[in-house]
């Protein structure tokens, strides 16, 4: 019985797995017929010519026209077409220098760009930069659409690659920019697969502004303070909005204060504006003491000139009610502006735990109730973190000057501001009073520079524009 056992044992033999059979798909590769790649060639260069008027005309028209006198007149007549030719734009240029530019010299400039900076090294920067897509082995580019050329700038229209969005752009500006040779790049948003790239071709904003002109008649909503990167005036609003304005020390924001006051001193001179200024560091407002209706410079005085200025608002704003909704500054009510120069100190670096309560429900209170009765606050910070100053969600209009960090950016002109080009972290040293402005209802940042109002500026302003008394 064992030996049958045994023997039954010895039949039966374990199976072994089988090894999968592993079947390999191989895709035959068929070279295409070297006809097929002529004709592409020959596509693209026939579609090159048929475009070729379309994207430059001037060029093929002047082509055209020498072809033709040469065709029919020989070189005597090519010669004598091109000295018409150039004794028009020379008279053009002397006689009409504006217009020759926009018409001419710009557009020349722009189609040299085109090909020579853009054309030629569009694919590896975009490659480089992340930009390009690829599907099915085949690499998909934005495709530029024109380029336009500005006294200061290049505008590069592009149409973006169909499923990826201007956000993409906006999170290569700093890649775009090196890419191109130029100091910075902005995205504007067009439309639908359309956005426009902008190449400043120098800095325009890198020579110092000397104090502006004083308005006879200022504009207390367009106040000039300096100008714009385009060359343009930076006009800052006040009357209707409140203003913050963020920045390392030495970063010029004394430059953004003093201009504004200069700005809107023929309209203290005629009463129907005033300033209240508050100055801790007694340095910067106290050389302009004679301008202010107010000064307060001690946190105690500092806080109760808060309050009064509370109260007269709520005064203002009980007399309003049911009769009158827009302010318009008078005598008797004149617009008043709330100059508050660092902040910080009373809403987070005072001791006294009721003064900084105080100065903050005051500010708060007039930041979210002054607008519609003619009051404004100008405030200026150096560090915008939230546990500094929470209430700068308050201030509708900021301007970010040279801040320490890229995070910073963001925390005073929104979320996004730093990908649209606002690279305030990366302003010079050099450079005072340069920054970027966010003005309500617009997310694009702009890049300004505030003029330098001189001690002599301000001993002017003070001799000329000075109210009738100051009160502390």
């Amino acid at each position: 019985m064992l030996g049958r056992k045994s023997a039954g044992a010895a039949q039966v033999q374990p199976t072994a797995p089988v090894p999968a059979r592993t079947i390999r798909f191989t895709t035959p590769v068929v070279e295409t017929p070297g006809i097929f790649i002529l004709t592409g060639w020959l596509w693209r260069f026939l579609r090159a010519l048929m475009l070729l008027p379309a994207q430059f005309p001037v060029a093929v028209s002047a082509l055209g026209a020498s072809i033709a006198a040469y065709h029919f007149g020989g070189w005597i007549s090519l010669a004598v077409l091109w000295s018409v030719v150039d004794v028009v734009l020379l008279v053009w240029w002397r006689r009409w220098p504006r217009s020759f530019r926009e018409v001419v010299a710009l557009r020349a400039l722009a189609t040299w760009r085109r090909l020579w900076v853009y054309r030629r090294h569009w694919q590896p920067v975009l490659v480089v930069s992340g930009l390009a897509e690829s599907y099915l082995e085949r690499q998909y580019l934005p495709q530029i659409r024109g380029v336009s050329c500005s006294a200061w700038a290049d505008r590069v229209r592009v149409r973006i690659v169909a499923g990826t969005s201007p956000a993409d752009f906006e999170k290569r500006v700093t890649e775009l920019a090196h890419g191109f040779g130029a100091p910075s790049c902005r995205i504007e948003v067009r439309g639908p697969r359309d956005v426009v790239l902008e190449f400043p071709r120098y800095d325009t904003l890198a020579d110092p502004i000397d104090a502006l002109p004083i308005p006879e008649v200022p504009d207390l909503a367009a106040l000039p303070v300096g100008i714009c990167e385009d060359g343009e005036p930076w006009l800052l609003r006040l009357h209707g909005t409140h203003v913050l304005t963020v920045g390392v020390t030495g970063a010029g924001k004394g430059s953004v204060l003093w201009s504004a006051i200069r700005a809107m001193s023929s309209a203290i001179t005629a009463g129907i504006a005033e300033v209240w200024a508050i100055d801790p560091k007694r340095m910067e407002l106290s050389y302009g003491l004679a301008l202010f209706a107010h000064y307060a410079a001690d946190a105690e005085t500092a806080v109760a000139l808060l309050e009064a200025a509370v109260a007269a608002m709520q005064e203002r704003a009980e007399r309003y009610a049911g009769r009158q909704r827009v302010h318009v500054p008078t005598v008797r009510d004149p617009f008043t502006v709330v100059v508050l120069d660092e902040v910080a100190f009373l809403t987070a670096y005072h001791p006294d735990r009721d003064i900084r309560r105080r100065a903050e429900n005051a500010i708060a209170t007039l930041t979210s109730q002054g607008r519609s009765v003619g009051f404004c606050v100008l405030a200026a910070l150096q560090d915008p973190r939230k546990e500094v100053l929470n209430l700068r969600n308050l201030f509708p209009d900021k301007i970010a000057l040279r801040l320490d960090e890229a995070s910073q950016v963001d925390m005073v002109l929104g979320e996004g501001a730093r990908d649209r080009g606002a690279n305030a972290h990366l302003i010079d040293p050099e450079l005072p009073g340069v920054g970027f402005v966010k003005l309500e209802g617009s997310p694009v940042p702009v890049r300004v520079r505030a003029a330098f109002v001189s001690d002599a500026d301000i001993d002017h302003m003070t001799a000329e524009a000075a109210p009738t008394g100051v009160e502390g």
